[in-house]
């Protein structure tokens, strides 16, 4: 086999899986919104099953379900039989996984389920299964092929499996308010809890290292700040609130306008609409700001817009948010 052969199969295997997440968007329709309205509603958990490979995909959806607001555990379905099935209550929901639809092992626990009086969900390839027909919702996860060339391993069906259950997730994570600070909560290891848990307060300039200059203040005195203050002035009123900032920027443009900058005064130069932030902000929040709007700096204010601190993008950046 040729390296362009190579190339060539692997793309295919993309190329047909991307095909059918397309066809599955749009085969979404009323029984997912009544899926997630179950779940949403659910007091208890939701119980996941699947075997073999699509079992493997249950374990996946019932970690990003948990991770997202909404305990979820996975179900054996072999293993149910032989006690597992304590685990359930009549409150769950079961989300049952099956490509065919037709597994001995998935149509034995969904028989035990009803008995249980549990609401299930099918997410399987055929509309017609016995899966299908006899849970309370059906999720299609139709495929024309799988990506396998002898059409046998699943490959196109879990893929696919897989997207539905995260598109459970993320409705379910909307549908329940599920904010990022909720999901700091459930991830406090590792640097993607650091990112999320990393507030303002927590990285700010404080106290005397807070650039501030009173709006009487001239150009001279900025000067000085900015050099010695990391790029940034913040002009304050009588009570401390901000009413606007000079960066070394502005200070760059000043002088190429004016030969003798240093007896401006500072409310001749300042941007009087300066972004702030908030000291309980989260830090990914302002570096979005940043980004959007091209500075590397902020005052930090409390509730009546008076300075509080002053946060800079590579202090964010130190603390993991970047």
């Amino acid at each position: 086999m040729t390296r362009e052969e190579i190339l060539a199969r692997g793309r295919r295997v993309v190329r047909l899986e991307a095909e059918a997440l397309v066809e599955t968007e749009k085969r979404l329709g009323e029984n997912f919104t009544r899926a997630v309205e179950i779940l949403s509603k659910s007091t208890g958990r939701a119980i996941v099953a699947g075997v073999g490979k699509s079992g493997l995909i249950g374990r996946k959806i019932a970690a990003t379900l948990t991770s997202t607001g909404t305990p979820a555990t996975f179900l054996h379905p072999a293993e149910s039989v032989h006690g597992d099935l304590g685990i359930v209550g009549s409150s769950d929901v079961a989300i049952l996984i099956s490509k065919s639809g037709e597994s001995d092992e998935m149509l034995a626990l969904l028989d035990h389920l009803k008995r249980l009086g549990v609401c299930t969900i099918a997410i399987t390839a055929n509309t017609d299964s016995t899966l299908a027909r006899h849970t309370d919702v059906h999720l299609d996860g139709w495929v024309r092929e799988e990506a396998c060339v002898h059409d046998l391993a699943p490959t196109t069906s879990t893929t696919v499996a897989l997207a539905i259950g995260d598109a459970l997730a993320v409705a379910l994570l909307e549908e329940k308010g599920f904010k990022a600070d909720d999901f700091a909560r459930l991830h406090p290891g590792g640097s993607l809890g650091r990112r999320l848990l990393t507030k303002v307060r927590d990285v700010m300039v404080t106290g005397t290292l807070i650039p501030a200059l009173p709006t009487t203040a001239t150009m001279r005195e900025a000067v000085v700040q900015l050099a010695e203050k990391r790029g940034i002035t913040v002009i304050t009123g009588d009570q401390g609130e901000v009413l606007g900032v000079i960066t070394s920027g502005d200070l760059t443009r000043l002088m190429e306008r004016e030969e003798n900058v240093l007896p401006i005064g500072v409310a001749q130069v300042m941007t009087s609409t300066p972004k702030v932030a908030e000291a309980d902000e989260l830090g990914s929040a302002v570096v979005f700001r940043m980004e959007q709007h091209g500075i590397i700096s902020m005052p930090v204010v409390d509730g009546g817009r008076r300075l509080v601190g002053v946060i800079h993008l590579h202090d964010l950046m130190r603390a993991g948010v970047v």
